[in-house]
Order: structure tokens, then sequence, then C-alpha cells
């Protein structure tokens, strides 16, 4: 007997709301067999907490659903592991390079809000030196 796991079990252990695992279930991540009266139960299997567990992983990552999607169905499928590994690299390296860009937009308008800040201070200190007096 395979173990199983009911959404609560799976929202609880990932501390996400069922609203969540329906979600991901509509995107695909994850595919429950439904039991029950009009199969409203949804039975979560190793594998879907296996997939969960690794779209969580994606999100961390930066990666979009659509990426984790894609990267988990290619793990599905039979076939070598090289092509799959080759693509998960191609997707880490485009979201560390997007990442990288930002760091860098964000240092410069660091490096920007600074030099406002600076030039904020010396105006302000211009306008609250007393005048000089005449003689």
């Amino acid at each position: 007997m395979s173990i199983t796991y009911t959404i609560g079990d799976l929202a609880r252990e990932f501390d996400l709301t069922t609203r969540a695992m329906r979600f991901y279930e509509d995107m695909g991540l994850v595919q429950p067999e439904r039991q029950g009266p009009g199969g409203r139960t949804r039975v979560y299997s190793a594998r879907d907490r296996a997939r969960l567990k690794l779209t969580l992983r994606a999100k961390r990552l930066g990666l979009s659903l659509v990426e984790a999607k894609e990267l988990l169905d290619m793990y599905d499928s039979p076939r070598d592991t090289a092509p799959q590994l080759r693509r998960f690299l191609a997707v880490l390296e485009q979201h560390r390079r997007q990442l990288e860009q930002q760091m860098a937009d964000l240092q410069a308008n660091i490096e920007e809000v600074r030099a406002q800040e600076q030039e904020a201070r010396a105006v302000l200190a211009r306008a609250e030196k007393p005048p000089a007096r005449r003689r």
C-alpha cells in the first residue's frame, strides 16, 4: 500500500492554502486522484508530494510556474536525463542573468538616490546657515 496525502496534509506540510493546492492542480503541477461521491476528495500520491516540493523550490529560485512545470514534466519522461539537465541549466542560467541585471539596475538606482540625498543635504545646509552679519 502506497502512502497518500489529503489536500489538507500537503497544505499544512508546505504551509500553503488549499486554494493554492487547487491552483497547482489546475496548472498540472500535481495530479491527485479523485475519490468519493462525485470525485470530490483529492488523494495525493508520493509523486504529487515530490512534484509539489520541487515546484516550491523552483518558485524560491524565482522560476515561473510554467517553467517549473516544463522541467518537472521533462523528468516524468523515461528518456535520457542529459536533455533534461541541459534544459534545467539553460533555465537557471537565463534566470541568473536576469537577476544579475536586476541587481545592477538596483545598484545604479541606489547610487542615484545617494547622490540626490547628498545634494539635498547640501542645499538644506546652505538654507539653514545663518545669514552673514553686515558691518
